[in-house]
């Protein structure tokens, strides 16, 4: 068990699978991170080897003793505290490890190569990770958009009933969101996932005119990209890949906020799925409170301002920058667990999402038909005129309000309705069900759009 003296929500023993998942962790945590740094040391040693820069048997022997269980992380944590980056310290084990060959470590790099190009790594592994559990959601939307392409609630505009719907529209909405999601993240991977191999100042200038075969060669050992340019001080990857994960949560912050107001007292329409004692209360035995969406939402919130961060990161001066590097330290590792942590919380939430629709068509009747006073409008403008017909309806409308009874009784009241409608139709065109709109082809539309998504 994990030492109880963590201090932040990532590591914490007693909030860290609520506010990430392991796999996120791991990918993120120092020795992963190590680990890449030493991977883009050998991938640039066999890189250089195959281009002739250094002696074959250098690069195997660099490739063969670099080994992350020989690293003392005491020692490297405590020279990287007086140098002020890891990689330095790094080299100075890899140099050790490597015997003759340890003059070739690191031959022509800079230290924010490596890290860079440690960090494409990890971006690269988190968004498969990432790619994944929204392929897992937008399975489990589609299974929900469909159930219920039929189940009639209230459509609510400025926390009012407006018109009804479906709650298969409202759970093809959140699918739609997640497929945009799914190219995005196509669209950013070749954008994201390059090596960083330019030298100090950027320029290749210690390795002649060999250092774009190097820079080539070491992205095909890494399966990266080769970029256009250097960019030590060109952000806008990584701040697009955390700006991305904030419309992510984002998406999930509005789904955790439409269950939460769903599931209050008042609507109880939807609930999260029972687990015994998960959102219960210290002190009322009756709550039952969302606290995934709780966490969906906190994350959310989070993000977006580690999006804000990456986007202030950018702003480099000159040719290596002075202080907003270190930002990216924080922003990208914490966004990214964070990131996984609300996707499991909505796999977990929507997965098993009880919908009482009983519960939505009482919802859909409280306001006594009042809110297809639109539909009643619209069915009898063809026979009064649309004008006429708005102010019957609205005369209506102000009589359920004032007197109580349904819109059905009040127009049943009024002779100009029954001249051209008898109960039955009147009783029809109250029936919020019969006025959906297009909710339910719209749900055939977005699920059939999603399978077509790869």
């Amino acid at each position: 068990m994990s030492s109880p003296l963590a201090s932040t929500v990532i590591d914490s023993v007693l909030f860290r699978d609520s506010f990430g998942t392991q796999a996120m962790r791991e990918l993120f945590s120092d020795r992963a991170l190590v680990q890449r740094y030493i991977n883009a040391e050998i991938a640039l040693a066999r890189a250089e080897a195959r281009v002739g820069v250094i002696p074959d048997d250098a690069a195997d022997t660099i490739a063969c003793e670099s080994r992350i269980e020989r690293i003392d992380f005491d020692h490297m944590r405590r020279e990287t505290e007086i140098v002020g980056y890891p990689i330095l310290p790094l080299v100075h084990q890899l140099v050790a490890m490597c015997g003759d060959a340890g003059r070739y470590v690191h031959w022509g790099a800079t230290t924010q190569d490596i890290m860079d190009t440690a960090v494409a790594l990890q971006v690269r592994d988190a968004l498969d990770l990432i790619d994944g559990d929204i392929r897992e959601l937008r399975s489990i939307l589609a299974d929900l958009a469909v159930k219920h392409r039929d189940t009639a609630m209230a459509g609510r505009t400025h926390l009012q009933q407006a018109l009804p719907i479906t709650f298969g529209y409202k759970a093809a909405i959140w699918l739609a969101m997640f497929d945009r999601h799914q190219q995005r993240l196509a669209e950013l991977r070749p954008r994201i996932a390059l090596v960083e191999f330019a030298g100090a100042a950027g320029t290749l200038a210690s390795l002649g005119d060999r250092g774009f075969d190097v820079q080539r060669a070491m992205a095909e050992e890494l399966k990266l990209g080769v970029p256009a340019t250097t960019w030590h001080v060109a952000r806008d990857g990584f701040a697009e890949a955390v700006n991305f994960l904030a419309l992510v949560t984002g998406t999930l912050g509005k789904i955790a906020l439409d269950i939460m107001i769903m599931a209050s007292t008042e609507f109880a329409e939807v609930y999260e799925p029972f687990v015994k004692g998960r959102g219960a209360s210290s002190t009322m035995p009756q709550k039952r409170n969302p606290i995934s969406s709780e966490l969906m939402l906190a994350a959310a919130k989070a993000v977006r301002q580690h999006a804000g961060l990456m986007v202030d990161a950018m702003i480099h001066d000159f040719e290596r920058a002075t202080g907003p590097w270190h930002a990216e330290w924080i922003a990208i590792p914490e966004s990214f667990i964070l990131t996984a942590g609300a996707l499991n919380q909505a796999k977990f939430a929507l997965g098993g999402l009880t919908v009482d629709a009983k519960r939505m068509t009482q919802n859909l009747g409280i306001s006594k038909g009042l809110i297809v006073a639109e539909a009643v409008m619209m069915g009898m403008a063809p026979f009064v005129g649309r004008q006429q017909a708005h102010d019957i309806v609205y005369e209506a409308c102000r009589k359920v309000n004032e007197h109580g009874g349904t819109l059905a009784e009040a127009l049943a009241a009024i002779p100009v309705v029954m001249q051209h409608f008898d109960r039955a139709a009147i009783d029809r065109l109250t029936d919020p069900a019969n006025y959906l709109g297009l909710a339910p082809q719209m749900v055939d539309r977005a699920v059939e759009l999603s399978r077509g998504i790869a």
